[in-house]
């Protein structure tokens, strides 16, 4: 259509060309261009029938044709001037002030300076805005990779293997859809990638792409909405379009709640006609291209609660697919893909990083690769160790070292007393993760100490016990201050906020609190994938509410006295302990034989709870 209309117009300016050209060629012809004193010559000899007077030209009829010619044309010249020249035989050319040339430029130059002007301030509010120009509004901005440019297959993909294995089907009917199509099946016409950010969403959609040889149109949701109202929606038409002259082909839509985002009664009042003529748009195109065109959809979120109903209904977004954060096994292979960039220690061992490393996304992991590289690169090693993907841990955990930070002796032993007291509590409750490093070296997040912990497993459910015995160890670090130097301080805000919050939610969320019974007071999180988000409002009686702060209390209590009990039981070993601390700033199990986990057996480990 545009390569059209651009030949329209090509043909049109060259018609007036040809118009122009031809009238200037028939007044060359039929009109002499003469001086003005031969004007005036054949003035005197009677040779002039009419004539034409104008401001600057005389134009006039000749009786007899001179070289077949006419009609003659001249610049005026004053009368009087003219014949005061006559007198002295000179001879009289006139000219004009200006000619058609100037003239034309006199109207046309202003006018294009003044759009040149507007079209270049246009185009720097455009770039600005994101809009890329007038010509370009309703064109999707969909960034399309082929095959050989993703370059990313399932084996560069690890620890999401079943989001692989469901996603596997959607390569099978790209590539084999005669094989579907025999039995009268058909592939989903949408599938949504939900999990959290950094969980390998995108990277599982080029994944697809790769494996299936076929272009990759991806594009953010963010990008369909403009400040036009209607642009969103061209742009989706335009996707599609793209993507069915492509096909076979896949769509990815990343962040997609930024689009789909559920529709209210009243959205339209609030200046959102722009995101649901969009969204509407989007749900049109899912409804009207056959699945057995060859065009998948994929589309990726970390917030599946704000999308709107007929976003996900069947028929549309009809497969779910839950990327979620990887296990324990599944970062071990995540760090075995990463690691193949960098030059690391024989017999680096990757499950003691994958143990110290709960709760780490794809992309925590990757960062935490590079990270340790650069740590190894700075302290100028040949290849990179379990220390240096350890300091890599504590950096991104706890920050960066604070040495400038300075402490004076009483607060360096007071921090060192609080954090042995974790240590210790940590080493020999049974239900506690082992110790993996103590340290009172100031970091960059405001900590004046830390203690590391290394789970030994991974956990999909908590008994009441692991939380009393978690509980007691974030209360240990107070229960040191206060057994070993009579008073209490600030250092333990933290630790309070961690452990207050374990108790509410043992109270209010799983029925483990003694006075106000088994009944659940506060629902799970809305937004479930990290954690976040708020809670419904308190729907219970103001004595409840009295029973569950009674709860939270004895229950923060408790921590405190069980914690107090066992350090006084061990209270040699926190004396030498700070002390130990307190001169090297950074220990371990190997430097401190009490840290070492004592409880190997479930006899021992029942043993020492009841002793604690």
């Amino acid at each position: 259509m545009k390569s059209t209309r651009n030949l329209n117009l090509g043909y049109v300016f060259f018609a007036f060309l040809m118009v122009l050209a031809v009238q200037a060629w028939t007044e060359m012809r039929t009109i002499a261009v003469v001086d003005y004193s031969q004007f005036q010559n054949w003035l005197n000899d009677g040779r002039i029938v009419r004539v034409t007077v104008t401001e600057s030209r005389i134009e006039g009829e000749l009786s007899l044709p001179v070289d077949g010619k006419t009609r003659f044309s001249t610049n005026r010249v004053e009368p009087d001037f003219a014949a005061e020249l006559a007198l002295h035989n000179v001879e009289i050319a006139g000219a004009s002030d200006s000619n058609w040339l100037t003239a034309l430029l006199s109207w046309v130059a202003p006018v294009v300076v003044l759009m040149l002007f507007w079209a270049f301030v246009f185009r720097r509010f455009a770039e600005k805005q994101g809009m890329g120009g007038l010509v370009n509004i309703g064109k999707s901005r969909a960034k399309v990779w082929i095959e050989t440019d993703t370059g990313v297959t399932f084996d560069d993909v690890a620890g999401v293997d079943e989001a692989k294995a469901e996603l596997q089907e959607i390569v099978s009917f790209l590539t084999e859809r005669d094989r579907y199509a025999r039995l009268g099946a058909r592939v989903p016409k949408g599938t949504l990638l939900v999990g959290p950010p950094g969980t390998g969403k995108t990277l599982l959609a080029r994944a697809v792409a790769g494996e299936a040889k076929v272009p990759f149109f991806s594009i953010s949701g963010s990008e369909f909405v403009e400040m036009f109202v209607g642009v969103g929606a061209a742009r989706v038409r335009d996707l599609f379009d793209q993507a069915r002259r492509a096909a076979p082909a896949i769509i990815f839509i990343d962040e997609l709640d930024s689009l789909g985002r559920s529709r209210g009664l009243l959205s339209g009042l609030g200046g959102n006609d722009e995101k649901e003529q969009t969204l509407n748009q989007l749900l049109a195109e899912l409804d009207g291209f056959d699945p057995g065109s060859g065009i998948v959809l994929l589309a990726a979120t970390n917030r599946p609660e704000v999308l709107d109903p007929a976003l996900t209904r069947a028929g549309r977004f009809d497969r779910q697919i839950v990327v979620d954060r990887p296990e324990r096994k599944g970062r071990r292979e995540i760090l075995a893909v990463h690691v193949r960039k960098i030059r690391t220690a024989p017999g680096l061992d990757l499950d003691a990083i994958a143990g110290l490393t709960p709760g780490f996304t794809g992309a925590d992991l990757a960062n935490l690769v590079n990270e340790a590289a650069i740590i190894a690169t700075r302290r100028g090693a040949e290849t990179v160790t379990l220390d240096d993907m350890t300091a890599a841990i504590e950096r991104i955990v706890a920050g960066t070292e604070r040495h400038s930070r300075l402490l004076n002796p009483g607060e360096r032993r007071r921090v060192a007393i609080h954090e042995m007291g974790h240590a210790l509590a940590a080493a020999a409750l049974p239900h506690a993760d082992p110790v993996h490093k103590v340290s009172i070296i100031p970091r960059s997040i405001g900590a004046l100490g830390y203690t590391m912990q290394r789970p030994t497993e991974d956990r999909f459910l908590i008994t009441e016990s692991e939380l009393r015995d978690r509980m007691t160890v974030l209360m240990a670090g107070r229960a040191a201050e206060a057994l070993m130097l009579h008073e209490v301080s600030t250092g333990a805000e933290d630790d309070l906020a961690k452990v207050t919050d374990i108790a509410r939610s043992m109270v209010m969320r799983f029925g483990m609190g003694q006075t106000a019974g088994q009944v659940t007071l506060e629902e799970k999180r809305l937004r479930w994938l990290d954690g976040g988000g708020e809670s419904r409002a308190r729907d219970y009686s103001q004595q409840t509410a009295r029973e569950v702060d009674l709860d939270v209390r004895a229950a923060v209590s408790d921590a405190f006295d069980r914690a107090t009990a066992l350090l006084e039981e061990r209270r040699v070993d926190l004396e030498a302990g700070a002390a130990l601390l307190e001169q090297r700033e950074t220990i371990g199990p190997d430097d401190f034989a009490p840290l070492r986990r004592a409880a190997s057996t479930p006899e021992a480990a029942a043993a020492a709870q009841g002793a604690a």
